[in-house]
C-alpha cells in the first residue's frame, strides 16, 4: 500500500529557519531513519483517517437511533380470542344504551306524528271555515275579523306542520342509523 503523502511532488515548507537546505540540492540524500519515520507517520495518518471514516459511517444516524431508543411506547400483541372477548364485552355494554336511545326516538317520533295529525286537522278545519267565510257574505265586521284571524292561524299551523315534518324526517334518519348500528354490533358477535 502506497501512502498518499509520499506521492506528492514536493515536501511542505519547513517552519524552522536554520539548517541545511536540501530542497535545492539534487545530490542530497535523506538518512534512512528519517525516511522510515516519514513512512511510519504517513501510515499512522492513513490509519487515523480510515478509523475516522469508519466511526463516521457507524454513527451518522445516531440522532435517529437515540430518538428510537428513547421511545417509551410499548406494543403488546394479543391473540384473536382476546380481541373477540373485548369486542363482545363492548357490544354488551353499548347495546342497551343504543336500544334505549332508539326507543326514545321512536316515542318522540310517535308524539310528533300525533302532533302532525292534529295540525293537519286544524289546517283542514281552518280551510273549511275560510271556504265557508268566502262563500257566505260577511254580515258584519266581527265575522270578517274572525276570518282574518283564522287565515293567520291556518298559515301559522301550516308552518308548524312543515317544521314538525322536518323533525320527523330527522328522527326517522336517526332511528334508521340506530338500527344500522345495532345490526352492525350484532353481526360482530
Amino acid at each position: 500500500m502506497k501512502s498518499r503523502s509520499s506521492t506528492l511532488s514536493r515536501p511542505r515548507e519547513s517552519i524552522f529557519t536554520g539548517g541545511l537546505d536540501i530542497r535545492n540540492d539534487a545530490n542530497a540524500v535523506c538518512p534512512p531513519n528519517v525516511r522510515e519515520c516519514v513512512f511510519a507517520m504517513e501510515d499512522c495518518c492513513e490509519e487515523a483517517y480510515e478509523a475516522q471514516q469508519l466511526l463516521r459511517n457507524g454513527t451518522f444516524d445516531l440522532p435517529r437511533m437515540n430518538k428510537v431508543l428513547d421511545s417509551q411506547r410499548v406494543f403488546l400483541l394479543i391473540d384473536e380470542a382476546t380481541v373477540r372477548r373485548y369486542r363482545s364485552d363492548l357490544a354488551d355494554e353499548i347495546e342497551p344504551q343504543i336500544n334505549e336511545l332508539i326507543d326514545r326516538a321512536e316515542q318522540g317520533l310517535k308524539l310528533l306524528r300525533r302532533k302532525e295529525g292534529l295540525m293537519h286537522s286544524k289546517v283542514e278545519a281552518a280551510n273549511v271555515m275560510q271556504s265557508r267565510a268566502a262563500t257566505a257574505p260577511t254580515a258584519n265586521k266581527r265575522e270578517e275579523r274572525r276570518a282574518q284571524l283564522l287565515s293567520k292561524q291556518r298559515r301559522r299551523l301550516e308552518e308548524e306542520v312543515k317544521v314538525l315534518e322536518s323533525e320527523i324526517m330527522a328522527l326517522v334518519g336517526h332511528v334508521e342509523l340506530g338500527n344500522v348500528l345495532i345490526g352492525t354490533y350484532v353481526s360482530y358477535q
